[in-house]
């Protein structure tokens, strides 16, 4: 009944002007309230660019709570530990499997942890190394080089992983790249106005990604 009644708010959010996006308030202690200005920036530049029409407010929404399939995108971000409980696992498996989308940032820190979470909510499932060429690179902006480097952090390359269900993307895992980094407000990370526009046009492909396919 839930993915019943979850396909028909997914229709309705296409056909109304405001879609809302959420974050994700996770368990664990990490710190999933990191990147305030994120959000914010990513819709009102999306809403300026590329004709989406996003609200201005941002939701938090937790794992276990049915309200998590009022959104068509869900951020989830910070630096540490990560824990989903069965029943947060299952819902979450549930919002995915029906339509909904997880993007994951990782601050620093969160890989071994994120890895782990997602095992409970997809034990099947392994995230995928997303090549430049898949078309998530490739909406409104190009990225021919695949996910841009935001912020350094170990000196390793900056990598794109998916997890895909049924021949669906259905989570995004941007590592060794931050780019909810890149969104915040300028005098956070005091970041290169080049590479602020590159993570906001990343994040614009993703969100034109999951309306579109």
């Amino acid at each position: 009944m839930r993915k019943f009644v979850f396909f028909l708010v997914l229709m309705t959010m296409f056909s109304v002007n405001a879609q809302q996006i959420a974050l994700l308030k996770y368990n664990g202690g990490g710190d999933w309230y990191a990147n305030p200005t994120a959000l914010p920036n990513l819709v009102a530049f999306c809403n300026k660019n590329n004709n989406t029409k996003l609200a201005t407010t941002i939701a938090t929404v937790t794992p276990s709570s049915v309200d998590l399939f009022n959104y068509p995108f869900v951020h989830l971000t910070g630096h540490g530990n990560v824990v989903f409980s069965d029943d947060e696992a299952a819902n979450l498996r549930t919002y995915l499997q029906g339509g909904g989308f997880l993007h994951i940032s990782d601050n620093y820190g969160m890989d071994k942890y994120i890895r782990q979470a997602m095992k409970t909510v997809f034990p099947d499932l392994v995230f995928q190394e997303i090549p430049a060429t898949h078309a998530i690179f490739h909406q409104q902006y190009d990225f021919d080089k695949g996910l841009p480097k935001i912020h350094e952090h170990d000196n390793k390359r900056a990598q794109a992983f998916g997890l895909f269900y049924k021949g669906r993307m259905v989570c995004f895992y941007d590592y060794e790249c931050d780019l909810g980094d890149g969104w915040e407000d300028e005098e956070v990370h005091h970041d290169p106005q080049n590479i602020r526009e590159k993570a906001l046009q990343m994040g614009a492909n993703i969100i034109s990604y999951i309306f579109n396919n």
